[in-house]
């Protein structure tokens, strides 16, 4: 266009038709230029648009896996392999292109490079999918969301197999902060591995109610409720069943401890510090996090 107006200006002014001439192909070279730049945008939108349903399919498992492997392609990922899914969340909700996601993205690519490694985000939460094989690029993702999320909490999904083997792991990984969350864990990286006691458990809801009520139910006659005494238990546990550690954390003496523990066994019949009754308490303290006991009822 530039040249195109130069042109113009020092053509011969007699030459009215070359005037003319230049002028018309000036207009039809900004036409074609806006057109070209009109579709570009359009083809980065379909690109985008692409992009975010092939990971819907993928995450939801909702199309042919023949044809989802084959798309998959196009991404870098080779589902035929195994991979496995990382999960961050933090105080905000993530878009694609939020400067949070591209930081991670960027610290990933620079590292590792592009291939074979997909960054998304989903509900506000950024997923990180590797091959199975590739342990570290999750563990340099959780690094980087924890810290780019300002303290976030990020869960590492095992490895699967196959097409399907995306959205197992992902769920998975879902799961495990969902557990995170009820369980009042706070690490910042959970594996789905280190934590599969917690779906057994959960698995079947009503025997668990009936484990917590028929272990921990006498705790609610106790004076000021069963909280105090499922903190207590909870904090021993938590601490390697070390009554002087359990103390600390509770901010509490080792004797006033001590006579919370008597307490339970007066209650309960059970001794924490008895192994034989000690995994019983234990799977019933879990059972009670797991369905908000005593608030939230059977």
């Amino acid at each position: 266009g530039a040249h195109l107006s130069a042109a113009r200006a020092a053509w011969p002014r007699t030459a009215d038709s070359a005037e003319a001439a230049l002028a018309a192909v000036e207009q039809v070279v900004d036409a074609f230029a806006e057109g070209y730049e009109r579709a570009q945008r359009m083809a980065v939108r379909q690109e985008e648009a692409a992009r975010r349903e092939f990971i819907d399919d993928l995450l939801y498992g909702r199309s042919d896996l023949g044809r989802l492997a084959e798309r998959a392609e196009r991404f870098g990922l080779r589902l035929s392999q195994e991979h496995a899914v990382a999960v961050a969340r933090g105080p905000a909700a993530y878009d694609e292109g939020d400067p949070v996601p591209r930081q991670v993205e960027r610290a990933l690519i620079g590292r590792f490079g592009d291939r074979s490694i997909l960054l998304t985000t989903k509900d506000g939460r950024l997923l990180c999918i590797a091959p199975g094989h590739q342990g570290e690029v999750l563990s340099h993702f959780a690094k980087q969301a924890h810290a780019a999320t300002d303290g976030g909490q990020v869960a590492i999904g095992r490895a699967q197999p196959g097409p399907g083997g995306v959205v197992q792991s992902y769920e998975e990984a879902l799961s495990t902060l969902e557990f995170a969350e009820r369980l009042g864990l706070d690490d910042p990286v959970l594996r789905a591995a280190d934590l599969l006691v917690y779906p057994v458990l959960a698995r079947d809801r009503q025997a668990m109610a009936d484990l917590v009520q028929h272990t921990l139910g006498p705790l609610t006659t106790a004076r000021g409720g069963a909280r105090p005494l499922l903190d207590t238990l909870t904090a021993y546990f938590d601490a390697g069943c070390v009554a002087a550690e359990a103390a600390r954390r509770l901010s509490l003496s080792v004797r006033a401890l001590t006579y919370r523990l008597e307490r339970i066994h007066r209650l309960t019949g059970a001794h924490p510090s008895d192994p034989s009754h000690r995994y019983m308490l234990q799977t019933a303290v879990i059972g009670a996090r797991l369905l908000d006991w005593p608030s939230g009822g059977r």
